[in-house]
């Protein structure tokens, strides 16, 4: 959902909103809401004003609790500054959505106070890949959205959607293709092991992943672009320049609903299937408001909600969900999905960069 993170920052309460659209006969619950607060941590942009106009409004609603939304910067520089903060007493967000990868660096400095189960009441509909936990079995963070990085092609180059990622090998697309440009935001890696070598476990040993990289490398021949800009490649596609790639299948599914001539299309493999979590700072003050926030965010009308107004996938098993059929494709899938190996890139990212300089983007 790059896309959207790199988005233009808004800034917007929900109490304010609420002190303006009611009268002084509402005051008093007013004041209550304000007595409970919470601070939540949501990336910027597009993302912080969907919550702030569809979701944050109906969790102050059901519950008294005031939210006010902190857009958070990208990449790891939200991590650091909560860090510090904490090291400090400060909590700049009691919750916050932060991606995979930074979830796993801070539970080495137990940044999150382990979330109890007993308390989100849909614990058990989570679908497994959405419950991040220590090692030793504590609960550090809890699905927040989901997104997929889809294979997408022009229509009017492609009569036929391609079937598999083996499509991006193919020698018939020499030049026609646009891929993400960072090992580590590509998943690239994860497709290659699913799509030749079994499964994502093959990349359990270096040996699997120099196999996974050099059968990657056969790939270069076809890339017109190595992308970081998403704008820059939506417009190649759209136009047939660049017809064929990796994107976003909420994105592209936009743009085909407008008209333009895109598909998004889930391989027989399985989307790369992204997320976040929901997080509580260890220097928040507001343990008992921030597990009342993610049993609300957890249940299946309000993963519903944001399924609509927020073009994410929902995190809860799909029977639980009230979407139709067609909500439900706009934003997900019931292929299993590829699954990134968010492990590697706290554990080996320099190496994996090393090698991706060297084999792939060199």
């Amino acid at each position: 959902m790059q896309k959207i993170l790199n988005g233009p920052l808004s800034r917007r309460t929900v109490l304010s909103g609420a002190l303006a659209a009611t009268g002084v006969l509402a005051m008093p619950s007013i004041l209550r809401a304000q007595d409970k607060s919470l601070k939540v941590g949501v990336y910027g942009g597009y993302f912080q004003k969907s919550f702030d106009e569809h979701i944050f409004p109906e969790f102050t609603k059901a519950t008294g609790i005031a939210v006010e939304s902190v857009a958070e910067p990208t990449g790891e520089a939200w991590l650091v500054q909560l860090e510090q903060a904490a090291k400090a007493g400060q909590a700049p967000a009691d919750v916050s959505m932060m991606s995979q990868t930074s979830t796993l660096k801070g539970q080495s400095t137990e940044l999150w106070v382990p979330i109890d189960e007993k308390k989100i009441k849909n614990f058990g509909d989570l679908l497994p890949q959405f419950v991040n936990k220590y090692p030793d079995g504590r609960i550090a963070g809890i699905g927040a959205v989901a997104w997929y990085i889809t294979l997408v092609t022009n229509t009017d180059v492609y009569k036929e959607a391609p079937t598999s990622w083996e499509a991006l090998w193919d020698p018939a697309n020499a030049d026609k293709l646009g891929l993400l440009a960072l090992v580590s935001n590509s998943f690239l890696l994860e497709v290659t092991a699913k799509t030749f070598f079994g499964g994502t476990n093959a990349l359990d040993t270096e040996e699997g992943q120099i196999k996974a990289f050099e059968k990657l490398a056969e790939v270069k021949p076809n890339v017109r672009l190595w992308y970081r800009d998403e704008a820059q490649f939506e417009q190649a596609l759209k136009s047939g320049e660049i017809p064929m790639g990796q994107y976003y299948h909420d994105v592209t599914g936009l743009a085909a609903a407008d008209g333009q001539p895109v598909r998004s299309t889930f391989p027989k493999e399985g989307g790369i299937q992204d997320s976040g979590n929901w997080v509580i700072s260890r220097a928040s003050q507001k343990g008992e408001e921030a597990h009342v926030f993610i049993d609300y965010m957890s249940q299946p009308s309000i993963q519903g909600l944001m399924s609509r107004k927020v073009g994410t996938a929902p995190t809860l098993k799909k029977d639980k969900l009230d979407l139709t059929a067609e909500e439900f494709a706009a934003v997900s899938s019931e292929i299993p999905p590829i699954i990134p190996r968010y492990d590697l890139y706290t554990t080996k990212s320099d190496w994996l960069n090393q090698k991706w300089t060297e084999m792939i983007a060199g």
